[in-house]
């Protein structure tokens, strides 16, 4: 295998291996609707094998971040489907990250009378709101019948998202939101289906995985996960449970027959990173750098040692729209500038230079 080969996970076709990861940007204003400016930075981005949304909230109460987009009303919709048409003029794949941010959350960011968990645990440290910074307040824990709730919240999300024309979606389970505050034991003390053991902690990232395969079709759907990734209150620092918990989690996939699975880890050649992927069965998209970036050297390392089908990449994406070529090419990259990485203006995410330029 090649990096820089077509290849085909489910019903999702991807003209080369670099998968854009999802990264919040925060440029889709007050009303979550996507505008002109995401419309750019997406379709600048088409030349990648497939892109990921920025994490995309499903309702209202779910928001984590100012400037985050939705997929809940039918504005947001529109939005999303001229982003979709944009890439797609332009030869790329597109699927949107569902993200429900659970207590990595405010009540100055949702504008609703609550945010939830599944514990009434507080996230660790202090939200950026837009009346500044102030500390993760005590979620509602969620009663099971509202865990359905939220299982059934996630289906209109995506076939929203469908809707809008992309080409699939991707259940969040990843970096200390609701999916892996559930997985995780120091966010999730319930004592319900959904929590205790290592079993009922996976129940919830399977449930929402399944019934929204169910809804736009399993090879339209994938799921991201980072276990061991120790973010945002959600620690998993017992090896014997965090393995427990995502063998719960593979085996409750495996029959699903996915599009992808996404891992966010540091290691992902190694055993247990591999034992997910084996286990699921589902074409694997590596992603090793949350601290440190993946390099090209990295990716097609990866590839050809047949140790991913595909390699996430963050910040390269966001300084170089023309990446795939650039790296096809071994041709000099754009410097990320992390100063701009969150705004509300084109700099910084529209204006990176392309190889032409």
């Amino acid at each position: 295998m090649n990096l820089f080969d077509p290849a085909q996970f489910g019903d999702l076709q991807l003209r080369n291996r670099i998968v854009m990861a999802p990264l919040t940007r925060t440029r889709a204003g007050v009303d979550g609707v996507p505008n002109d400016l995401l419309v750019e930075h997406y379709a600048q981005r088409a030349g990648l094998g497939m892109i990921v949304t920025e994490g995309t909230w499903p309702v209202q109460e779910s928001r984590s971040y100012p400037g985050q987009p939705g997929i809940e009303t039918d504005e947001q919709v529109a939005g999303w489907a001229r982003v979709a048409d944009a890439v797609h003029a332009a030869g790329g794949t597109i699927v949107m990250q569902l993200m429900h941010g659970g207590r990595v959350s405010h009540t100055d960011i949702s504008l609703t009378p609550r945010i939830v968990g599944p514990s009434a645990l507080a996230a660790p440290g202090e939200a950026h709101t837009p009346l500044g910074k102030a500390e993760y307040p005590v979620p509602h824990a969620l009663t099971t019948d509202e865990v359905h709730v939220v299982v059934e919240q996630f289906v209109a999300a995506a076939r929203n998202a469908i809707r809008a024309g992309l080409d699939g979606v991707e259940v969040h389970g990843a970096n200390g939101y609701l999916v892996h505050q559930f997985l995780s034991p120091a966010s999730n003390e319930r004592t319900d289906e959904y929590g205790g053991t290592p079993e009922n902690r996976a129940r919830l990232a399977v449930e929402v995985t399944a019934a929204v395969a169910a809804a736009v079709g399993a090879g339209r759907t994938g799921i991201r996960l980072s276990p061991e990734h120790n973010i945002q209150g959600a620690l998993e620092t017992d090896r014997d449970d965090l393995v427990a918990t995502y063998t719960a989690v593979a085996e409750g996939l495996a029959p699903l027959g996915l599009a992808f699975v996404d891992v966010l880890h540091a290691e992902p050649a190694g055993d247990f990173v591999q034992g997910i992927r084996r286990t699921i069965g589902a074409p694997f998209i590596a992603n090793s750098g949350f601290s440190a970036p993946t390099t090209r050297t990295e990716a097609i390392g990866l590839v050809e040692a047949g140790l991913a089908d595909a390699v996430g990449v963050g910040r390269a994406a966001i300084a170089n729209p023309d990446l795939a070529t650039r790296w096809e090419r071994d041709a000099e990259e754009n410097t990320p500038n992390p100063a701009t990485f969150y705004g509300t203006t084109a700099e910084g995410y529209t204006d990176y230079p392309a190889l032409s330029a």
